[in-house]
């Protein structure tokens, strides 16, 4: 016998701010392996013996990763910090992902770094001024969801998902 819920038993209402931005650190901590051991399957598949050869297409294998990863995921519903945190991603009826939505949603989930990454290079910032325009948008987006009718960040208003709180099922 399962013991998963069905998705459309779950009442659709968003965790709060906090528990999905500790998500996110919590992600961000376990995508550091897989970043590693891809890493070092480029490097050594590419023969790369110096960080600075093959950066770009370094960059690339591990957005394409970062890609799958996300997208499989998501596309069962969790990763291991969401299922840590009791969130779950589903579309905006309460459904499962399929995998091509799941894709869309990490694709606008650059939103998250891409405008910060760009004021960087346009302005070629320092270190600590690079960490404060990260930090820095990293909150406004984060706070930006105050502003959604459901609470939800807008990368996923415009992937047509959500994410939802799911209590753990007591056996």
């Amino acid at each position: 016998m399962s013991d998963r819920v069905p998705v459309s038993s779950i009442p659709l209402i968003a965790p709060s701010l906090r528990r999905r931005l500790a998500c996110l650190l919590y992600e961000g901590l376990l995508l550091f392996g897989v970043f590693f051991v891809a890493a070092y399957l480029f490097g050594t598949l590419s023969q790369t013996r110096n960080a600075m050869n093959n950066r770009n297409a370094l960059q690339a294998f591990l957005f394409v990763v970062f890609g799958i990863y996300f997208t499989w995921f998501w596309s069962r519903g969790q990763t291991l910090a969401m299922k840590t945190w009791h969130i779950r991603l589903v579309d905006t009826k309460g459904r499962s992902l399929t995998q091509w939505r799941a894709l869309g949603r990490y694709l606008l989930s650059w939103f998250w770094f891409l405008p910060p990454l760009a004021v960087i290079d346009l302005f070629h910032l320092s270190g600590q001024e690079s960490a404060v325009i990260v930090v820095g948008w990293i909150a406004v987006w984060a706070v930006l969801s105050r502003f959604h009718p459901q609470q939800q960040f807008w990368h996923d208003a415009l992937a047509g998902t959500r994410l939802i709180s799911c209590a753990p099922v007591k056996r």
